[in-house]
């Protein structure tokens, strides 16, 4: 499933921009990422905001790469989110929107907001470009922060690509479908299907109404959030899309 979302949404903060300053001598440049990150303590939501990247290097022989973002909270490698793949572009926009919800504020703080760039690869695992490390509890999460980091270059360590669907130790997984309405940067209401057990074709059929009035409606955007239930721990995010007004093809598809 694929991730997008409208510019709309994107909010901000003005004077807030960061970067980390010159560059080492000698050292090999990666381009830098610009990305916004907060905390909404009456929804207990974790906000991360992919913006956009600059100046990454050309991984393909065509002389430009298939940037896309991961999205991890360390020390936790098992949740990832990602961006879309911008084609053929060394300066990309993603301007996407990432929601963690229901993290406790003590545990959001004891985390590590990991982004790691990549070069998409259809054919041959994915080459890394570089990646950026931010500890939450350096970061007033109160209001929404953006920042300009400047790329690094990926750790030995970097976390590898898992299954999509397969998520659990068993190769089934126990979907639901999770459906938020959002107005601007806020959300409004939220719809949850039934799950179905042990099952990676599940078919839903299930409808969910909601009540928008006509003049709101270039302001809407619908969540829709494919979840793996999980009885021990927390749910797994499989992935999302956005729908609005906006929306492209590959959103409408889906």
């Amino acid at each position: 499933l694929a991730n997008s979302l409208t510019s709309e949404m994107i909010m901000l903060s003005p004077g807030s921009e960061d970067d980390d300053g010159l560059e080492c001598p000698g050292r090999e440049k990666l381009g830098r990422i610009q990305f916004s990150v907060g905390y909404s303590f009456q929804d207990s939501t974790l906000t991360v905001k992919i913006l956009k990247a600059q100046e990454l290097p050309a991984k393909d022989f065509s002389g430009t790469s298939d940037p896309f973002v991961k999205i991890y909270l360390l020390p936790d490698k098992k949740h990832r989110l990602e961006t879309k793949v911008k084609r053929k572009n060394l300066n990309p926009h993603w301007n996407e929107t990432f929601l963690f919800e229901g993290f406790p504020y003590e545990k959001v703080v004891q985390r590590t907001l990991y982004l790691q760039v990549l070069d998409y690869d259809r054919f041959s695992r994915n080459d890394p470009i570089g990646e950026v490390s931010v500890p939450l509890n350096k970061v007033d999460l109160a209001h929404m922060q953006t920042f300009w980091k400047e790329l690094k270059p990926c750790s030995d360590g970097s976390v590898r690509r898992r299954g999509h669907w397969e998520r659990d130790l068993a190769p089934l997984s126990d979907p639901y479908v999770k459906v938020w309405l959002m107005h601007k940067d806020k959300r409004v209401e939220k719809k949850k299907t039934v799950v179905l057990k042990r099952c990676l074709n599940p078919v839903f059929n299930e409808s969910f109404p909601f009540d928008v009035p006509t003049e709101r409606l270039r302001e809407t955007t619908i969540i829709v959030t494919v979840m793996d239930k999980d009885r021990l721990s927390r749910n797994d995010v499989i992935g999302k899309i956005y729908l609005s007004w906006k929306s492209g093809p590959a959103e409408v598809k889906h």
